[in-house]
């Protein structure tokens, strides 16, 4: 039965209470709304990391209209290509010959030819049983020069099994080739962004003696194969884990995943498990915590009371994040998520016990779309779709993390908070770009 979704829905029909709210999904799926603050990255700006690599999207013209949109914006349009799908291709049959003669045409018309070309198929041919295996032979046949990714734009899949995203951080590297390991060799995997060479998870790595790689740091294709050297890959974003574990079994290298966190405890087992992978002593990180907690505490004196929202696409640890404010201090209103990672499970039944009032908005239920941006008075937004949601223009302007990870990562936090509070956006312009970070947006 459909609803009509006119006038504006009351509060508390659209959030609900952390402490009455089931865990990890606290809102029905159904009927989702797009907010136009995206914040995080699409499968198009992650493919783009391969160096030198070419994008050809195969799917229908409805779902070309924003992977065009986001190669613009890139300022990347040379590196992508569209075959589009219509209605007769769907009746008539040939879906095989459609992708083979039209990434052949596509290939044979660039002014040169690039070392990798990752295909994008979509909805439609899974719906048609496209045999895609045989796309691949005789793509790699007709193109023994070239790598060929086989990559999906597959929105039906979000709810099972790997989602678009973990399968496009996984196919990010299936173009590694297989060489000898170098036990010196250590890979970052997974991220959008560099992280901090200030982080404790860096200078661990370098300081110790190691060569680091990462996607993110690459700057030609021969670079990226370097990272089928290492002899250990480390994830971060809880999307990359099972990148890391294909390339276990896949090339060999050992895998540990080591999520970005908020809490002292974790961060510093994180730290720890990697020095056991390095085979190095471990370090003492009490005078790290002694930093993050004069950040916190100089940071809450600058923003005292003053209500908190936070979105799950500034961080894939938002209820981590909001437990670390909450502890010290800072009044968490809202979070702004539509689910939460099973390894959030303590964070949230601490936040259920200790402060059960704050509120959970999902971000994709379509009551989101007429309810009033805007909240009494200065609120602190921690993410573009909490700032978008509120109405603040006082906002961290980060996504997926930022780069910032550790001890380290909570001074930068912190200090990003400050600096949100005490100097006003202008939301409305960097939410429109919602290509954060690539050149075509700054």
């Amino acid at each position: 039965m459909l609803k009509s979704l006119s006038g504006r829905p009351d509060v508390p029909q659209v959030c609900v209470p952390i402490g009455s709210a089931p865990f990890p999904v606290p809102f029905a799926s159904g009927l989702e709304y797009v907010p136009p603050a995206r914040g995080v990255w699409n499968i198009v700006h992650v493919g783009m990391l391969i160096p030198e690599a070419h994008q050809i999207f195969v799917c229908a013209p409805g779902c070309l209209r924003g992977v065009v949109l986001t190669a613009a914006e890139m300022n990347a349009s040379d590196r992508f290509s569209t075959v589009a799908i219509r209605e007769s291709d769907v009746l008539e049959g040939g879906m095989e010959s459609l992708i083979i003669e039209g990434v052949t045409d596509i290939l044979n018309r660039l002014p040169s030819r690039p070392p990798a070309v990752l295909v994008f198929t979509s909805c439609i041919q899974h719906f048609m049983g496209c045999d895609l295996p045989l796309v691949y032979r005789t793509l790699r046949a007709r193109f023994p020069g070239t790598a060929f990714a086989d990559c999906y734009m597959t929105p039906i899949l979000r709810k099972s099994g790997l989602t678009p995203d973990e399968m496009m951080r996984r196919q990010l590297y299936s173009l590694l080739e297989k060489r000898p390991l170098n036990s010196r060799s250590v890979s970052l995997i997974g991220n959008c962004f560099p992280t901090d060479e200030s982080s404790e998870l860096v200078r661990l790595i370098r300081e110790s003696g190691f060569d680091l790689k990462d996607i993110t740091l690459c700057k030609t294709y021969a670079e990226y194969q370097k990272m089928a050297e290492s002899f250990l890959a480390i994830s971060c974003c809880p999307a990359a884990r099972a990148g890391g574990d294909a390339l276990e079994k896949r090339l060999s290298q050992k895998h540990r995943y080591l999520p970005l966190s908020y809490s002292y405890r974790e961060i510093e087992q994180n730290l720890h498990r990697l020095s056991g992978a390095l085979g190095v002593p471990e370090r003492d990180y009490s005078s790290a915590v002694s930093r993050a907690e004069a950040a916190l505490r100089k940071a809450r004196k600058v923003i005292g009371g003053c209500p908190v929202a936070l979105d799950a696409a500034a961080t894939p640890r938002p209820l981590s994040l909001s437990r670390l404010l909450c502890e010290h201090g800072f009044s968490v209103e809202r979070i702004y998520a539509d689910g939460f990672s099973p390894e959030e499970k303590a964070d949230f039944e601490w936040l259920r016990k200790n402060r059960p009032e704050i509120r959970l908005y999902p971000v994709s239920r379509p009551e989101m779309r007429v309810l009033p941006r805007r909240t009494p008075g200065k609120t602190l937004a921690v993410g573009q779709k909490a700032a978008y949601f509120t109405g603040s223009n006082y906002f961290v302007n980060v996504v997926e993390g930022g780069g910032m990870y550790g001890f380290d990562g909570i001074c930068r936090m912190a200090k990003k908070m400050t600096d949100a509070f005490l100097h006003e956006k202008d939301a409305r312009s960097l939410i429109q770009m919602k290509g954060l970070g690539c050149d075509g947006c700054r």
